[in-house]
């Protein structure tokens, strides 16, 4: 008897101790189709695996809108889920009246009358010890949650965000466009060092991005936190029809850098390697596909836009090609590859963050040549590939584990709060 009631008595206890968090993001997170959204939701749920207290609130863009009825309902509860909609798309002239401003437009289209109010709402029912901010552009509401709450807040940094836009400056060509982009970056860039050293720290996602923060006169804690994924739903087979001698690249087709590696892709590797193996066929999936790749007519070049299930996209598709040129952060497509035991070529800046080694887990190639050449090897080689396919299952099963990823960002959370 005793013993139920002291067990009880330290349940009592560990409830009141909860952590209490908070995450803010500027995209709803289920389904889990992108990235960001992934990177997101998994977090949720490791939070909520790791007994943490959360309340998840975000906007619901128009661009990428995801209706509540869709979200399953114990994670609703468990992590006290709301979205506020609203158009959060870019227009020419929000675009041109934002120059007369010293505001930059990527992060300011995010402040949202809505939003706020809601924001406020939240803060004001429930005293959080952590407020994680889910991207660069959701530290627009720092000012406001500082007047409402006294907990610590936390920028979790996709990626470095001025960053892309620079490595994408060096590939544009239009004049106007440059100089319009160069504009943006530069206010992006400011912006972004104030909110460095406005929240009490930082999460990066890799350790390149946390070099960068530091390069940018951070002073604020920096705690690198990959973003972590549950290997054992990847491994439940749900086909076993393989569709042979298939390259694919799979991605959210409305971001920039996804579309420039597409494009130096097509018109750098593919003849090359469609000449070397004529019976190859290069598939290029996702949502948001732009028109120029929708009408594209090359040969054994297949565009799919919408991917119904992505875990079936995986284990039918042969060999994945991540041939990015610009971006920053984590590609959470290539952490999702690994954990489907996929053989994946990728330039060095796709694969920034992940520790991988090369020739072992993937394959790493910077240059046009290079590139095809690998592609080529692995379409012919079947051992080759089934070497980076066991390799890189066994590989994401020791780094990517979600409940650990996780635990590990409650730790260093705990620690902040204790100092």
């Amino acid at each position: 008897m005793l013993v139920h009631i002291l067990i009880g008595l330290l349940n009592y206890l560990n409830q009141k101790k909860l952590l209490k968090l908070l995450q803010i993001s500027n995209k709803a997170p289920y389904p889990t189709n992108d990235g960001s959204s992934i990177a997101i939701y998994n977090m949720a749920q490791g939070f909520i695996q790791n007994n943490i207290s959360l309340h998840l609130l975000t906007i619901n863009t128009k661009k990428h809108f995801k209706a509540d009825a869709d979200v399953p309902l114990e994670f609703k509860q468990k992590s006290n889920y709301v979205s506020v909609y609203k158009d959060t798309d870019t227009s020419p002239i929000g675009a041109l009246l934002n120059l007369f401003s010293k505001q930059s437009y990527f992060a300011s289209r995010f402040y949202i009358k809505n939003f706020e109010t809601k924001l406020i709402q939240t803060l004001q029912h429930t005293p959080f010890d952590i407020i994680q901010l889910e991207g660069l552009f959701m530290a627009v509401y720092i000012d406001l949650i500082k007047k409402h709450s006294k907990a610590k807040i936390i920028l979790r940094a996709h990626n470095v965000e001025h960053l892309i836009w620079e490595r994408h400056l060096k590939n544009e060509n239009n004049p106007l466009k440059k100089w319009y982009i160069n504009t943006q970056t530069k206010r992006l860039k400011q912006f972004e060092i104030e909110v460095l050293n406005k929240v009490d720290a930082v999460i990066s996602i890799t350790d390149f991005d946390k070099a960068e923060f530091e390069k940018l006169k951070c002073k604020k804690p920096i705690f690198t936190c990959i973003t972590g994924v549950n290997i054992n739903e990847y491994q439940q087979k749900i086909s076993e029809i393989i569709k042979p001698n298939t390259v694919f690249y799979f991605a959210s087709m409305d971001w920039m850098p996804n579309q420039e590696a597409v494009k130096w892709f097509l018109d750098n590797c593919w003849e090359t390697i469609y000449k070397a193996v004529p019976e190859a066929k290069f598939i290029i999936a996702g949502r948001g596909m732009p028109n120029n790749l929708k009408q594209l007519s090359k040969p054994n070049v297949v565009v799919i836009e919408n991917v119904t299930n992505g875990k079936l996209f995986y284990q039918q598709h042969h060999i994945m090609v991540v041939p990015l040129l610009s971006g920053s952060g984590l590609r959470i497509k290539i952490i999702e590859g690994m954990s489907y035991g996929k053989a994946i070529i990728s330039t060095s800046v796709g694969a920034e963050g992940i520790n991988y080694t090369n020739n072992l887990n993937i394959i790493i190639a910077n240059e046009a040549n290079e590139f095809s050449q690998k592609v080529i090897e692995l379409l012919q080689n079947k051992t080759l590939q089934t070497h980076l396919q066991k390799n890189a299952i066994e590989f994401a099963y020791n780094q990517f584990d979600n409940v650990k990823v996780v635990a590990q960002l409650v730790n260093f959370y705990t620690q902040l709060l204790n100092v």
